[in-house]
């Protein structure tokens, strides 16, 4: 399975694994799967950072370099194909641009959203599973 992790999915993947499902925890190390992080995602963290919102143990710059190496993770950059389908989204989606942009890169890659957010799990026009199951 190809995945993309929502960023409090990449950050309990490595903070707080306990919080994620029996299935998302056996995806993350599946061989079969491949895991990617969105770079809108490495913003929303240096935000969270900067903001004294969450604290690391480990400068900001290693703790991504090392969180990506353990996962085996692809970084997915935004195109201007993902930029603009952010904002052309099929039905109704709500204003977080993150969330706009980690949906869009999901569709545009072919990847399947994990995410414990409520709001995108119940949205039909992305692949998405519940990470804590």
């Amino acid at each position: 399975m190809k995945l993309l992790l929502d960023t409090h999915v990449w950050i309990w993947s490595q903070e707080s694994p306990e919080k994620l499902g029996p299935q998302a925890r056996r995806l993350l190390v599946d061989a079969r799967s491949t895991n990617h992080v969105a770079t809108v995602s490495m913003l929303e963290l240096a935000r969270l950072v900067a903001t004294g919102d969450i604290l690391l143990n480990k400068p900001l710059a290693v703790w991504i370099e090392t969180a990506v190496e353990e996962l085996h993770a692809d970084e997915v950059a935004m195109s201007r194909e993902i930029a603009t389908e952010a904002y052309a989204l099929p039905g109704e989606f709500h204003r977080d641009p993150a969330d706009r942009i980690l949906v869009a890169t999901a569709r545009r890659e072919g990847l399947t959203l994990l995410t414990a957010d409520e709001r995108i799990l119940a949205y039909p026009h992305v692949k998405t599973l519940d990470a804590r199951r």
